[in-house]
This record gives C-alpha cells, structure tokens and sequence, in this order.
C-alpha cells in the first residue's frame, strides 16, 4: 500500500469516526479476488476498505476470472464482488448449485456485454447494428490474419465469451482473436478511431467506453435460458449459443459458503455493498481515464461516496 493510501484511509477513517474497534469475527484476513479489468480491481479494494473499516483484515489474491469459482469451493477465495451474468454466469450459477458457494447480493448496476462498434461504421456497413448486416460486411473489417474473414475482437480468453461457438452456430464469416487485457482493447478501439477504420469489438456496460467514445452493441438473436444448453431452441437447430448475450444482465456478489459462519459480522457488510451503473462506470473512469493506481482510484470513490458506503457498515454493525 502507498503511503498516500495509508494516509487517505487514515483519514477517512478519523474524519468519519470509526472507531476500529474489530468484529467478532475470525482474525484470518476475507480474500478477495483480483481480476483483469479496471473496476473490478479498484472495487475490489473499495470492497476491501470497506471491510477495514468494519474491522476485518483482508488479502488480495490475482485470479483467473473463471478458475476463481472452483478456487471459492475450495477455499482459497472468499469473496467475488463483480459477477457478470454475462461472462460468468453459467460457472457462478454451478458452484452455488452446488452449494460451496453463496450469491450474497444482486448490485443494483445492470450489465450487458456485447459485440460493440463506433458509431462511424454504420456508415460503412448499412443495417448496423443486425448481426445479418454486421455479417453481409464482414470482409470490410477483415485483418491480414483473418482475410477474408471479418476479424471480431474478443476479449482475454479467460472471460469465456464463447464467440467461437457463436460465430459457428450462426454461420458467421468473422474470425475470433482474442486480446491480452482490456487495455489491448482500448488500445485498438482508439487507434481504430483515429484513423475512421472499421473495428467490432467486445465491450460492456457499465464501463468507461459509453463516456468516450460513440458506439453501438450489435443486435443478436435475444438471449434465452436455452441458448447456451439445449441445441434444439433458438434459430439453429443443431447447436448453443445461437444468441446474444443478456440485455440487463445481474452483477452480483459471490462468497465463499464458509464466510458467514467464520466472519459473520464482516457477511452482514457484504450483503449491504451495492453497486450502480454509475459507480462500476466512475471506477473504471478513475483508471482507465484518469491514470489513477486502485487503491488511490478506491480512495476517490470512498472519499466522494460516504454516505452510501457508511450505511452500509452502520446498517450491519454489530
């Protein structure tokens, strides 16, 4: 931790009047997940904040996006704040079935992760934003590996996306390519920008994207429960994931089962932290945008958001 983040917080917790005094809870520190996009880590340290100042000790753990889940059964994670529907949801819902896991709260923010374009190429491929005209034009944004195919930018591959098997079951002539990190993909859509040149790309909401740069989500056939199980719904007959991912998708808060009982009180403050649109957007923002380190980007946002994260700790204390 910088010296500047032990300084903010010292003062965040002085000005607010905590007093520090610990839960009675188990002294092993809540280990909460870190993954590989902006307003996950920085709220994955707001989170954090939060639990100090309620009193509990708390360790950051680096995890693959989709192998935290079996690590939450096993264990080695206790907390998962942002759960997307859209990218983690088949995995998340697995493991609460199975019981090793719990869904502790549904944020209010709702999510969508989706094909996305700039707004300039729907003057280069008309029908935007169909997937049958995005199809129609899928030469226009091909790239010397994927000629001539269209290229679509997926995301890091362990945000489990399953373009492939879209692009497959509905007969696509796009090429997935996978980018290292999402700053890969900005990087790109900001190129591509600059010189007016055709990109498709994965993005979501909320993020820091919508506030920047004009753009679109492409229109799949709409998302069903069957989609991604049965391959006899929707309009292919012999294979999943002939959809689009979902529109209003939930963002939720996942824990360990073993939390409750050996960190009670700190389980009282998880299940009060909600999160809006705006606030995952603002998170990233302070970033992405603004170049800040997480733990100063979390010290932003707790600064300006007292009485909300506040009641939350009052609302659970012991």
């Amino acid at each position: 931790m910088s010296a500047k983040s032990i300084l903010c917080s010292a003062i965040l917790a002085a000005g607010l009047g905590f007093s520090g005094t610990a839960l009675a809870d188990s002294s092993d520190p809540i280990k909460i997940a870190i993954h590989n996009w902006s307003s996950q880590i920085v709220g994955a340290h707001v989170v954090g904040k939060i639990l100090n100042q309620a009193g509990a000790e708390v360790e950051y753990v680096p995890s693959d996006s989709q192998v935290a889940y079996t690590s939450m059964c096993e264990g080695d994670i206790d907390v998962v704040h942002e759960v997307w529907q859209g990218s983690f949801g088949v995995a998340f819902e697995k493991v609460v079935k199975q019981g090793c896991v719990i869904d502790a709260a549904t944020h209010d923010a709702k999510t969508r992760e989706e094909w996305w374009y700039p707004l300039y190429v729907e003057k280069l491929c008309p029908g935007l934003p169909d997937w049958k005209a995005l199809n129609a034009c899928a030469e226009l944004f091909a790239a010397p590996e994927t000629k001539p195919k269209g290229r679509f930018l997926a995301g890091p591959v362990d945000w489990l996306k399953h373009d492939a098997e879209r692009v497959k079951a509905l007969g696509m002539n796009f090429e997935v390519v996978n980018a290292g990190s999402a700053s890969a993909l900005w990087a790109e859509l900001a190129s591509a920008e600059k010189r007016n040149a055709p990109i498709v790309l994965f993005n979501w909401t909320p993020n820091f994207i919508e506030a920047v740069y004009q753009g679109k989500f492409v229109e799949f056939p709409p998302y069903g429960k069957g989609c991604r199980t049965d391959p006899s719904w929707g309009i292919n007959p012999s294979m999943t994931y002939d959809c689009g991912n979902p529109k209003g998708g939930y963002l939720k808060i996942g824990v360990w089962s073993g939390v409750p009982k050996k960190w009670p009180n700190a389980y009282k403050v998880i299940q009060k932290i909600n999160f809006t649109n705006h606030d995952i957007a603002v998170m990233a923002k302070l970033a992405d945008v603004d170049g800040m380190e997480p733990e100063d980007a979390a010290d932003k946002w707790l600064a300006d958001n007292q009485a909300k994260w506040r009641a939350w700790l009052s609302d659970s204390s012991s």
